[in-house]
């Protein structure tokens, strides 16, 4: 590691802190950390295996809850091991190229959920707006094109973040980062370097998926209510909505989490560095710990599935 005037010259090592001004407590916290991790891991487990073994579920809805439940499984395991080796074992060193890596697949992962949402607000629609061809636009095919196409675009959205950091800047003030995973900003913010264009490219990337995403979601859910509310039974309204509920609980939850972080982590100077930290990780694992509860609990094919297994 070469050190120039006080700067440090491209290190091969960071140093997570974990949560600054909560070293003293941080086993303890990894305790709740870990209990949801485990919880995430099971119920999307669950997910799967119930979609996969009944072929009653191999509808849009539930494939692309499948989908939701594999990249939460990804996602929180980008972070949870390496967070609970800080929090436990004092393992916080992690080599410059993992930490990238590490922040390549968390924002990926990010955006292929956020593409999912989207692709599920907009089965919603058809399936109630246009019930009688939603069979025939949303075919299996059509499925496997929008995986692939929500993949291709939160990678190769991520991946100019990560190449702008490892080309552009070579200086660093410090090789301690102060935060419990590799996040753009808190890993940007080490610079020396001028890195106004990384920063610019990080809001870009933000507002171009989740800001394009939430706005076609709003405008999906805006014709669904309008059709539903047009509905001239009682009933039909009622179960009309209540398809929706579940997939509208987890867009809530997902999306003003990621925006709350957001906002908190780049214009939240009052806030103390610990609560935009503990607000990062939550963003990341509740969704994942969340999602199966919430469709296990309002989606009645899922609910007697379970039921089922456990009996």
């Amino acid at each position: 590691m070469f050190k120039l005037n006080g700067t440090v010259f491209m290190p091969s090592l960071l140093t997570l802190i974990g949560i600054p001004g909560l070293e003293s407590v941080q086993f303890w916290i990894g305790i709740p950390f870990c209990t949801v991790y485990i919880f995430a891991l099971f119920g999307n487990s669950l997910l799967l295996v119930i979609i996969k073994s009944e072929r009653s579920l191999h509808e849009p809805m539930y494939l692309f809850l499948a989908m939701l439940g594999a990249t939460d499984i990804a996602l929180s395991t980008c972070i949870v091991p390496k967070m609970l080796g800080i929090f436990w074992f004092h393992l916080a060193e992690i080599y410059f190229e993992a930490c990238l890596l590490q922040m390549w697949f968390i924002h990926t992962f990010q955006g292929i959920e956020s593409g999912i949402l989207l692709a599920m607000a907009l089965d919603r629609y058809v399936a109630i707006c246009d019930p009688l061809r939603h069979a025939t636009i949303f075919t299996h095919q059509l499925l496997t094109q929008i995986g692939v196409g929500v993949t291709l675009r939160a990678a190769l959205l991520a991946t100019p973040c990560i190449i702008l950091i490892k080309c552009r800047v070579k200086f660093y003030w410090t090789t301690v980062v102060f935060h419990s995973y590799c996040e753009h900003m808190a890993v940007v913010k080490l610079a020396a370097d001028d890195v106004r264009i990384n920063k610019i490219f990080g809001l870009f990337v933000a507002f171009s998926i989740l800001g394009f995403d939430i706005i076609f979601i709003i405008l999906s859910y805006i014709q669904i209510f309008i059709a539903v509310f047009n509905l001239p039974q009682k009933e039909a309204r009622l179960k009309a909505f209540n398809t929706c509920i579940a997939h509208i609980c987890v867009f809530l939850e997902f999306y003003l989490l990621a925006f709350f972080s957001f906002f908190t982590h780049r214009f939240g100077f009052q806030i103390p560095s610990y609560i935009h930290i503990l607000l990062s990780i939550l963003y990341l694992l509740l969704p994942p710990f969340l999602n199966p509860l919430v469709y296990g609990v309002k989606t009645k094919q899922i609910r007697d599935r379970v039921s089922k297994v456990f009996h």
